[in-house]
């Protein structure tokens, strides 16, 4: 059952956070009910384990929790408490949610990408049965689907760890890939050197199509932890698959950057890009609360980081985008989203 009731009646004003509890790498949708609906990553809420949250609301800004939308692991990965960085889509009524998760088996190299499916957008997903993709260390993770309006190809984005984004061609079932197509790499990190740079390790690649140009907004360096230092980058191209012009290479500043954290919201990232019923563009994420930085979380791997979501608006200036509240998270009053009023 839900946490809470909202009411569809639209905020004029809010503050960040949207969402003040753990909600790691968020993806928001708008489904066809009307509904916007955020997915986040694992975690433990009032002591229990939710394998992949789900949450919704009428306007981005009043939130309803609805539970576990992936109540059930995959019998593949029945044992892990390693489930994230969820993405949902719609095609014909049908759900679509791509996540990362650690295989049981030791005999699997690294991490795997998955794919599950659902009737209703908050679930339950029930996973294909076999990972999508598995490969070494931490470069099979985060995956983002997104079709090419001007190819008609449906694409699936990942990566990387301290390995490059990358791009492959879906198969029309969604569930796998297409036969025949390669693997297309994208952007390469830094790799280890400056410390003071967010592209070192890069990753939760999100791409949208505007006036012309595709934006792949993307994350790095340190998620996570005491010295988390995370941000989240940009690059864009006249194609879907590239080639990519980073902001830091259009600029000449390798420190170029769309967010960073500031004192009220550390290590801001894992970005997705959802859009209000004015056409305007919000970029919702995650960061850390300084003044309550952990919680009781399934295990130390991430810190105990307790990673709450914060929505600012997105506009386009000089054909790249930019926050209006400036390069860091807003914490003061912002004017809302313009809400939707077709809610079934």
């Amino acid at each position: 059952m839900p946490d809470t009731k909202i009411s569809p009646m639209p905020a004029a004003a809010y503050t960040n956070p949207i969402w003040n509890d753990d909600f790691p790498d968020p993806t928001i949708i708008r489904a066809s009910d009307g509904w916007y609906y955020a997915y986040g990553t694992q975690t433990k809420r009032h002591g229990a384990i939710i394998n992949m949250q789900v949450a919704r609301s009428a306007d981005l800004v009043q939130w309803e929790y609805l539970g576990d939308a992936l109540p059930v692991k995959p019998d593949w990965a029945s044992g892990t408490q390693k489930l994230w960085a969820p993405h949902v889509s719609e095609h014909a009524g049908r759900y679509y949610l791509y996540y990362s998760a650690k295989p049981d088996e030791a005999e699997v190299e690294g991490l795997c990408l998955a794919v599950a499916t659902a009737d209703e957008p908050a679930g339950p997903f029930t996973d294909i049965g076999a990972p999508l993709y598995c490969g070494p260390g931490f470069l099979n993770i985060d995956p983002m689907a997104f079709d090419d309006p001007a190819t008609g190809k449906r694409l699936l984005y990942w990566g990387s760890g301290f390995g490059p984004l990358m791009v492959r061609e879906l198969a029309e079932d969604r569930i796998s890939f297409a036969p025949d197509r390669e693997t297309t790499i994208l952007i390469q990190p830094a790799g280890a050197g400056d410390l003071k740079r967010y592209d070192q390790l890069i990753e939760g690649s999100w791409v949208v199509l505007r006036d012309g140009w595709y934006y792949l907004f993307y994350s790095g360096n340190n998620c996570c932890g005491d010295d988390a230092h995370y941000g989240v980058l940009v690059a864009r191209s006249r194609a879907a698959t590239g080639p990519f012009e980073t902001l830091a290479e259009a600029t000449g500043n390798p420190y170029a950057m769309l967010l960073e954290g500031n004192q009220h919201w550390h290590a801001p990232g894992h970005n997705c890009v959802v859009t209000d019923s004015a056409d305007q563009d919000w970029l919702a994420y995650h960061a850390i609360d300084p003044e309550q930085p952990k919680f009781d979380a399934i295990d130390a791997d991430q810190g105990y980081s307790r990673r709450i979501m914060l929505l600012d608006r997105l506009e386009y200036v000089g054909g790249w985008p930019r926050l209006v509240s400036g390069g860091t998270p807003s914490f003061k009053p912002q004017p809302a989203p313009v809400a939707h009023e077709n809610i079934s």
